[in-house]
């Protein structure tokens, strides 16, 4: 009885739509080795391109990290000149650079959005700004706080310091951003950090404050990425390529069938909107390993959104992109495409909203989709069928369907874009 259990679940698996088309493992093993290996040597024997080497129209503001006796030393400063200007009768306002979308700028040559170096004046003595400028004196003084003390807080605690002023934590939020753009420092360097948020497992092992982290060894849950940046080091592997995952659903799928077993591989998601330490964790992986990057995101124009984000940046910390963005990251799945190519039933597919729509039509005006033909014709070709579909749509297959199959057929076909 238990005999021919086992060999009904073997057919059950052998008829799964597409899976008489994989070669052996060792075949894809090889595909990806060879993939790997002109990844790295084409990222070794490329020069990294600054803003410092075009020639641009016009110039921009761009951060870096600093010590914390310097971002102490720039609070301060910048105090002074305020007490100045008090003093002189001038009152004061602080030199607030804007990151509105007018001031946002796509570079072809460097494949992110820079931030131009326009700036606004936010006055105390006017009723529309007054309570921003309270908000950036209170965000000022406390990050001075935590220069003198070197500790870490989330912004979270942030917010918490001064709830009454404060109101909402997207205020705080993009009052921190304002502050680390006028600093000139990465947020980082605020020693403001988000809660732990995105994870990774597969075949790494680095350094998290001293502790020795095996990526292979943390269960399926993986391990958390350290919102700190500055505590990872020492990164060593095996694996042949990164998988971006979007969703937490799809990581965990690939974590508990122990798909980097299968294909050496390192799994990350920040399931779902990037997180600042996620995308410096791929920046520093994919830097340090020299690793190629392919992503998994839902067919949806969101999904793209998100894959452009860890790539080209975000409009909202355009001001950081040369620290968070992760250059050449592969677009594997899943794709408008791939909706009629592996079958995907009608039930599984979702219609488009008039905002998905919109929104899909808006990203193909974004210089960053028209640079790649094939990003502009799979979002081109979802926009006209006005359908849309998750990761998951490919359990209606097998819940095991996406390591079994899709993944690795797509590896063995190099279908990236």
């Amino acid at each position: 009885m238990a005999e021919s259990s086992k060999k009904r679940r073997r057919t059950n698996t052998d008829d799964l739509p597409f899976k008489n088309k994989l070669k052996p493992d060792s075949t894809i093993l090889q595909t990806l080795k060879d993939f790997s290996t002109s990844s790295s040597s084409s990222s070794s024997s490329s020069k990294t391109l600054t803003l410092q080497d075009l020639s641009l129209p016009f110039s921009c503001r761009e951060v870096s990290d600093l010590s914390l006796s310097s971002v102490q030393s720039n609070i301060e400063s910048l105090v002074l000149r305020i007490a100045h200007s008090i003093l002189s009768g001038n009152g004061f306002a602080f030199d607030v650079p804007s990151r509105a979308a007018t001031n946002q700028f796509y570079v072809p040559e460097l494949d992110r959005i820079v931030l131009k170096d326009k700036s606004s004046l936010r006055p105390f003595a006017n009723i529309s700004t007054v309570r921003k400028s309270a908000i950036t004196a209170r965000i000022l003084q406390l990050v001075h706080q935590l220069c003198i003390k070197g500790i870490h807080v989330t912004k979270r605690d942030l917010f918490y310091t001064d709830v009454k002023l404060f109101q909402d934590q997207i205020q705080s939020d993009t009052v921190l951003d304002d502050v680390s753009c006028m600093l000139g420092c990465t947020r980082s360097s605020l020693n403001v950090v988000a809660a732990e948020k995105g994870v990774v497992v597969g075949r790494l092992i680095f350094s998290d404050n001293g502790d020795m982290i095996d990526c292979t060894k943390m269960g399926m849950g993986g391990k958390a990425i350290p919102p700190n940046i500055d505590r990872v080091g020492d990164m060593q592997s095996d694996a042949l390529f990164i998988l971006l995952v979007e969703k937490d659903a799809a990581y965990m799928r690939l974590a508990e069938d122990r798909f980097y077993n299968r294909f050496p591989c390192i799994i990350v998601t920040a399931k779902g909107q990037p997180d600042v330490a996620t995308r410096l964790f791929l920046k520093k992986m994919k830097m340090e390993l020299n690793l190629p990057v392919l992503a998994l995101v839902d067919s949806d124009p969101y999904g793209l959104k998100i894959l452009s984000v860890y790539g080209c940046g975000s409009k909202n910390m355009s001001y950081d992109s040369a620290n968070l963005t992760t250059p050449d990251i592969k677009w594997l799945g899943v794709r408008p495409s791939d909706l009629d190519k592996y079958k995907i039933p009608e039930q599984c597919r979702l219609p488009m909203t008039e905002q998905d729509i919109k929104t899909g039509k808006d990203m193909l005006e974004e210089d960053f989709v028209k640079k790649n033909p094939g990003w502009v014709e799979e979002l081109t070709l979802m926009v006209k069928t006005k359908q849309k579909a998750e990761i998951q749509a490919l359990s209606t297959f097998g819940f095991q369907y996406l390591s079994e199959v899709y993944l690795p057929l797509k590896l063995q076909q190099k279908d990236w874009l």
